[in-house]
């Protein structure tokens, strides 16, 4: 379940096992880097909590992670899931997840980002803050409060090492650039995963799962169709990954559902099938 708190999106603590957890985490289409970085992270934590188990030393491990890639590649989805796994494996006490980001986080006023920004962390406490676009955060301005943000999330990172995961999230090159802009970033942050783009097999493979939840057969004529239309589109940089997918996917529903509405008769059959005239109707190929 997602709410929102004061303009930050929070995602609720775990009702699901690990073993749930980590099947969804290996359901989801492509990642496989992430997903093999994640499990070797999983087994550490593990490991660790065995060692604890035992009265053995305790290595330093952080938690805190950089997630850069392009739009709509899963980042935070796979913060959602990771912070409930993280709960299950007894590193955070909830496993919620606050997302923020600049609005959330900065004021326009003096003296008020730090209490706005400490707001936000004391609702993630016990989880997971994950901040998107983290680099706009860095001063635009003489009369920024970004910088005053930053300081206010690193001092609590600190403060609060066993109860709280910061994770930011944006374009590679910026987010390298932002955490190398501040050397109390560099120490804090020093797991980076990376979000490949999506082939055009897995963008195919994530419009049938949108099929498959929402109930919807492609006829075999549309499926080359589908395969043709995300090509294409994808090919434009802005296209956004998954994004652009379930984009794409709702151009397709409105294309049926002018098809049925001029229909006298709807059947079940008619309702669950997307044909190719559909699709092409979607892509504008045919008037």
């Amino acid at each position: 379940k997602e709410a929102v708190v004061d303009d930050a999106e929070i995602t609720e603590a775990p009702t699901e096992t690990l073993d749930e957890l980590l099947a969804q985490l290996h359901q989801l289409v492509g990642l496989q880097n992430v997903k093999d970085e994640l499990e070797s992270l999983i087994h550490l934590l593990r490991i660790r909590t065995i060692r604890q188990e035992r009265g053995r030393p305790l290595p330093q491990t952080s938690l805190h992670m950089v997630f850069s890639g392009n739009p709509g590649t899963g980042k935070t989805t796979v913060a959602r899931l990771l912070s409930k796994i993280y709960a299950r494996l007894g590193v955070l006490k909830k496993g919620h997840l606050i997302e923020a980001d600049r609005a959330t986080l900065v004021s326009g006023y003096v003296g008020q980002t730090a209490i706005k920004t400490k707001k936000v962390v004391e609702k993630a406490m016990g989880g997971v803050l994950f901040i998107d676009e983290a680099y706009a955060l860095n001063g635009r301005s003489e009369n920024d409060f970004g910088q005053e943000a930053i300081d206010t999330i690193l001092k609590a990172m600190e403060d609060h090492r066993d109860d709280l995961v910061v994770i930011v999230a944006g374009y590679t090159d910026l987010m390298d650039r932002f955490i190398h802009s501040n050397p109390g970033l560099e120490s804090r942050f020093n797991r980076f995963l990376l979000f490949d783009d999506y082939t055009t097999d897995e963008m195919v493979e994530i419009f049938r799962m949108q099929c498959k939840k929402g109930c919807y057969q492609l006829t075999e004529e549309a499926r080359p169709l589908i395969r043709d239309y995300i090509a294409e589109e994808s090919a434009d940089d802005s296209f956004g990954n998954a994004r652009g997918v379930r984009n794409l996917f709702e151009h397709v529903l409105v294309a049926q559902n002018n098809r049925l509405a001029a229909m006298e008769k709807i059947t079940r059959e008619d309702l669950m099938t997307i044909t190719a005239d559909d699709v092409l109707r979607a892509r504008g190929k045919v008037d």
